[in-house]
């Protein structure tokens, strides 16, 4: 059975409407056939849509086209029939449409102006060319103007408008002086697009009389000329610089249009001195990579074969040392249509469907237009086969009456397509294209493919028999394809023999035979085999082959799938491949590859290159010393050097090095001249004038080098005049009034000869100054004095000795020496950008006054005084540096609500020029520092006194203080936060109604209307109850039921107390029984003791303590005292006395408020202990201080 593709009944819709696009039928490519079958008109050639011509010459309008039979031809003129035979200066050519206008006898190129179009007709259709515009060139001459001359002063900036005559096609235009010589362009000077002549700014050099405009007409090949324009520069001291300011386009902004596929042209043009340098850039974008060129010094921005995307805003940006201008062209790409899908030649069978697609894009979208045969589809015959769908045409059982030639239009306002198809329908009997007899051959199991190319409309049917009156094929060893082809996937020995084509349609039957034969495989029935072979040994392959008879084989041999080396020792005999003398270089795969004409088969092996036996150990060393050296074939600039190697110690010598002596320059040190390789024993020396010249050689192996030979016999070139100059040539002057030349000398060899010197050349750059000249000799460096400050000048340095002098030296640039810069920045501007940062500005000074390179400038700024503390104090200047032409710069870390000066210094190498006037400015106010200290002193049962200092750095006017504290309980938790806003010139606050024994964390900060500065903290501690001793009773009892208040909740305190009450009575009985035994107190045991007069404390008449006395006891206590620093009882003061014991922080009372530890007996003269822990006392302490 023949083997068919199956198609799903759901899909047949689809299938319907590919049937219409892929029912047409392929005409094969036959010559024969194709002059046989009848066909529509094509148009194969044509003169272009825009058509200029030479007005001197006859016009040429082709139209070429084909056809069968061949078409006729005629033409219309602006859209009616030109009827060529009623003007006897127009001809056709023969057998074609081509049109000869004669102008060269008599005919006027003007009277032929006009749009043309070609028809070619036959019955099947007619095709038609585009629309050809005829135009004959134009070159008119200029008209007389009266220019007067152009009075120009330096600097200024000049357009020479050239305004050429308007030709056909546009003329090229340039400019030359009387001379014919083009005028030379530069960055300056330069022509644009429309032929104008730009000058950025004037020179004196551009004065002259001769700029004249050229304008040439290549059509016509004339050339046109402008009357000579007249530029006269004068000159004004000193020259104005300016910043850039755009001569072409004017204005900021412009527009362009280009259309898709052309070369987009931008161009941009500026006025300015120094003179602009020009830069583009694509708002949003990159410039397209790979299309994008710059031309005319960067002016003209040149964009290829653009598209759509390149369209958007590209900006010109012109700059000089002064400042920049830019202007922004806005480029829109549009697009004339262009072919999508174009309509394709379709040629079906009576009764079948087939479609033109016509589409095109453009922008804007292009419509679409049909014709048939050259007309509107819509006033053309009726065809009942045939429906137009916008861009499509639907054929359905077209007849052979359906044959045209349509033509699509595709049309927007930028142009337009036209392309013809033709709908060929034909009738035609069978044909076979494969030659009768055809001979095939091919390799048994392998695959034959007999072919049976056909051509026969409606399409034929193909059958296939073997033999002449054999039966039809079938079955699933073969393979029908639709070309006609029979595959026979595996053919075997009875395959062969004849094969039979037959193609049949309706129209008539055709058959051809072809021929098969069947040829037996080649084989490699001998393969070659792995090889292992010592080195230096032999091996061979074998490649031993059978075929069939009829075949003539090729056996091929490669190396590891690349040809064999070029090497003699490779031998390709008849059937085997033979290696003599193996190396290292020969392990690898050798394969064996056998051809025919119709097969190929390959085998291969690996050979592995081994060492020989081992043998007694070989000592390896460095080769020993080259020997009798000989020199030969002396000349003044060569010589010939021999010897003969040492022995290589079994390591062959890889390469000899030559080494040579001065003796007359450098005796005894040895340089490196060349080296050669191991197996050559002779070299040629170039050698140098002037020097005794000795030479050793040393023999290289893998070991080492040898010991260098003994030195050959000297030789003694001639001198002769040095052949080089000093290098590294410099000019820098050290003083304002020189410039110091410098050089690296010769070396001794390199003088060539005797009496080596210098001749030091030099001229102001940029004057016509003859050259000035000094020989020298012996050194490296020469002064020359009296020069203007820092000014370019031209050095050379030229080596001479007794024979004569070096080749011309090169040309370096130098300057004289740098003095210190001459005027100081202007227009010095500062912006204050915050409080600790501003922003100074500056113009830049010229560069003619830096006298000297320019390295930066400087800014020396300083602190004049606080605005807020009004106070004046020396500070110390800060400096900062910015490198190269910069104009601005950022000063920061400066201190808020301050005033400040600056100025401004340009730097050279010399050092710095004058400062500019100083600048005034101030910052504005900050948030100040933190206060400058917070203390807590006097704390009692509900108050704590806060003193604090004003902040350090108040960086503005202060507005208030913000105190905020809260309560911090035994396990660190915070309480509620209280906010407190204290007045500015307060320096002090006594916090009341405050919990008993409590601590308390205080926040302190300062504000100005800036905002807040920084916090400091501190925290303290309420001291506990005094049960009434040091309090009245009423106040007692408010704190007891605020105590009860904070207490309510916390049980364990309430029982811990219990037990602290308890102690303390039993501890006031042991003090009150220890205080009466003996009738004295130890206090007074131990004054008893000293027999100081001074202290006696005690008063006669009624037995008591001075320092006790009811006066100082009524006094109220102390606020604030406190212990020595030392923390020590001073021995002058009473251990007993209240004072210590007030309101101070380092008084120790218990819980209940009562005295303790200054009665015990105990402790007479010891530091007196301060309370110095910073927790709110507990039961616990309590307890302890009684241990």
């Amino acid at each position: 059975m023949m083997k068919k593709m199956s198609i799903p009944t759901s899909k047949t819709s689809l299938v319907l409407f590919l049937c219409q696009i892929i029912s047409a039928l392929d005409v094969p490519l036959d010559s024969k056939l194709l002059e046989e079958l009848s066909q529509p008109p094509t148009i194969t050639q044509q003169s272009p849509k825009d058509y200029i011509v030479d007005p001197r010459e006859n016009i040429v309008i082709q139209c070429e086209a084909k056809g069968k039979p061949p078409p006729s031809f005629s033409w219309t003129r602006n859209g009616t029939h030109f009827d060529i035979d009623k003007d006897a200066q127009v001809t056709m050519k023969p057998n074609s449409g081509t049109l000869v206008i004669n102008i060269m006898n008599g005919g006027k190129a003007e009277a032929y102006e006009g749009v043309y179009q070609c028809t070619a007709r036959n019955e099947r259709g007619a095709a038609i060319s585009n629309n050809i515009v005829i135009r004959p060139s134009r070159s008119p001459l200029w008209t007389k103007e009266k220019l007067e001359p152009n009075h120009v002063r330096e600097g200024d900036s000049l357009v020479l408008h050239c305004r050429p005559p308007v030709g056909l096609p546009p003329p090229i235009i340039f400019w030359m002086d009387n001379a014919f010589q083009r005028l030379p362009q530069s960055e300056r000077v330069s022509q644009g697009l429309n032929g104008d002549l730009y000058f950025s700014n004037v020179q004196p050099e551009d004065t002259r009389e001769d700029y004249i405009c050229y304008a040439r007409f290549n059509h016509t090949q004339t050339i046109q000329q402008k009357q000579p324009i007249s530029v006269k520069v004068f000159s004004t001291k000193p020259v104005t610089e300016r910043q850039p300011v755009l001569l072409t386009p004017t204005g900021s902004t412009s527009t362009k249009v280009e259309l898709r596929g052309n070369v987009l042209l931008l161009e941009c043009i500026a006025a300015g001195l120094p003179t602009p340098v020009i830069r583009w850039i694509k708002e949003g974008g990159e410039l397209p990579a790979n299309r994008t060129f710059f031309e005319n010094f960067k002016k003209t921005l040149k964009i290829i074969d653009v598209s759509e995307a390149d369209s958007g805003n590209y900006k010109c940006i012109a700059r000089n040392t002064l400042g920049s201008a830019h202007h922004v062209i806005s480029v829109t790409v549009k697009a004339a249509p262009y072919w999508i899908t174009a309509p394709r030649n379709l040629v079906l069978s009576p009764g079948e469907d087939g479609t033109l697609i016509c589409r095109a894009n453009g922008n804007p979208k292009p419509s679409i237009s049909w014709l048939a045969n050259g007309v509107p589809i819509a006033i053309a015959p009726e065809d009942p086969s045939r429906k137009v769908d916008g861009d499509t045409i639907i054929f359905s059982h077209v007849q052979e009456r359906s044959s045209a030639v349509y033509q699509c239009n595709a049309s927007n306002e930028y142009g337009y397509l036209l392309s013809n198809a033709f709908v060929n329908v034909l009738a035609e009997p069978p044909r076979i294209l494969t030659p009768a007899n055809k001979l095939y051959q091919v390799i048994a199991d392998s695959p034959a493919l007999l072919d049976c190319a056909y051509f026969g409309s409606p399409k034929p049917e193909i059958e296939w028999f073997k033999g002449v009156k054999g039966s039809i094929l079938r079955g699933n060893e073969y393979i029908f394809h639709d070309n006609g082809t029979l595959e026979i996937p595996v053919a075997q020995k009875n395959s062969a023999g004849t094969y039979t084509c037959v193609a049949r349609n309706e129209l008539g039957k055709i058959q051809n035979e072809v021929q098969l034969e069947i040829k037996d495989p080649t084989m490699i029935i001998k393969q070659p085999e792995y090889k292992v072979i010592q080195r230096y040994g032999q091996v061979s392959f074998e490649c031993i082959i059978k075929h069939d008879s009829t075949l003539l084989p090729t056996i091929t041999w490669l190396k590891d799938n690349d040809e064999l080396p070029d090497d003699d020792r490779f031998l390709v005999g008849k059937d085997n491949l033979t290696i003599m003398n193996v190396t290292d270089k020969d392990d690898g795969t050798y394969t064996c590859i056998v051809n025919t004409t119709l097969d190929s088969v390959s085998a291969s092996a690996v050979l592995t290159v081994v060492a020989a036996p081992p043998t007694p150990a070989i000592i390896y060393a460095r080769p020993n010393p080259p020997f009798d050296l000989e020199l030969t074939g002396q000349l003044e600039r060569s010589i010939d050097l021999s010897w003969i190697p040492g022995d290589e110690n079994n390591s062959p010598i890889t390469n000899f090095v030559i080494e040579y002596e001065d003796a007359l320059h450098e005796p005894g040190v040895w340089h490196y001249q060349t080296e050669v390789p191991g197996t050559q024993t002779t070299v040629h020396l170039k050698l140098s004038p002037y020097v005794n010249y000795s030479f050793r050689v040393i023999a290289v192996n893998k070991i080492g080098r040898s010991q260098p030979s003994e030195p050959s016999e000297q030789y003694l070139t001639k001198s002769a005049s040095p052949d080089e100059n000093p290098a590294n040539v410099q000019g820098i002057g050290s003083e304002p009034d020189n410039l110091v030349i410098t050089w690296e000398p010769l070396k001794g060899f390199q003088s060539n000869g005797p009496g080596l010197q210098y001749k030091v050349s030099w001229r102001q750059k940029d004057v016509d100054d003859e050259w000035t000249s000094v020989i020298v000799a012996n050194v490296s460096k020469y002064i020359v004095s009296g020069t203007p400050t820092f000014v370019p000048y031209e050095i050379k340095v030229q080596a001479l000795n007794d024979l004569g002098y070096a080749p011309e030296p090169s040309e370096v640039i130098g300057h004289s020496g740098e003095d210190l810069p001459m005027v100081a920045p202007g227009n010095v501007q500062v912006h204050v950008i915050n409080s600790t940062l501003a922003k100074v500005h500056w113009d830049p000074v010229p560069l003619k006054t830096v006298r000297g390179h320019l390295q930066g400038y400087k800014v020396y700024y300083w602190k004049v005084q606080s605005l807020s503390r009004r106070s004046r104090r020396h500070v110390e200047q800060k400096i900062l540096t910015f490198r190269g032409n910069k104009t601005f710069g950022m000063l920061p870390g400066l201190e808020p609500y301050s005033s400040y000066k600056l100025n401004v210094r340009v730097v050279n190498g010399k050092g710095e020029g004058p400062a500019s006037p100083d600048k005034v400015f101030r910052t504005p106010e900050g948030v100040p520092s933190s206060p400058s200290f917070l203390k807590i002193t006097n704390p009692t049962l509900d108050s704590l006194t806060l003193e604090w200092g004003s902040p350090t750095h108040p960086n503005g006017v202060l507005t208030s203080y913000t105190l905020k504290f809260q309560p911090i309980n035994n396990t660190h938790e915070l309480g509620p936060l209280v906010e407190i806003r204290i007045p500015a010139n307060e320096s002090s606050l006594i916090l009341k109604n405050l919990n008993y024994s409590t601590r308390y964390k205080f926040y302190f900060n300062a504000q100005t209307s800036v905002g807040s500065g920084s916090q400091i903290t501190e925290e303290a501690v309420t001291i506990m109850d005094e049960a009434g001793i040091l309090r009245p009773a009423v106040g007692a009892g408010k704190a007891m039921a605020s105590r009860q208040v904070d207490i309510a909740t916390q049980g364990w305190f309430i029982g811990l107390m219990c037990a602290v009450a308890l102690l303390i009575l039993i501890l006031l009985i042991v003090c009150f029984i220890r205080r009466n035994k003996g009738g004295k107190y130890p206090v007074k045991e131990k004054e008893d003791a000293h027999a100081d007069p001074e202290i006696q404390p005690m008063k006669e008449d009624d037995g008591t303590f001075g320092e006790y006395s009811d006066a100082e006891d009524h006094k109220p206590l102390k606020k604030g005292s406190r212990t020595p620093s030392d923390r020590t009882v001073k021995k002058e003061d009473s251990d007993d006395s209240l004072v210590d014991y007030g309101e101070g922080v380092n008084g120790q009372f218990n819980e209940d408020g009562s005295f303790i530890g200054q009665y015990s007996g105990k402790k007479e003269k010891e530091p007196a202990e301060g309370n110095e822990s910073s927790e709110a006392p507990s039961p616990v302490n309590a307890m302890n201080s009684f241990v």
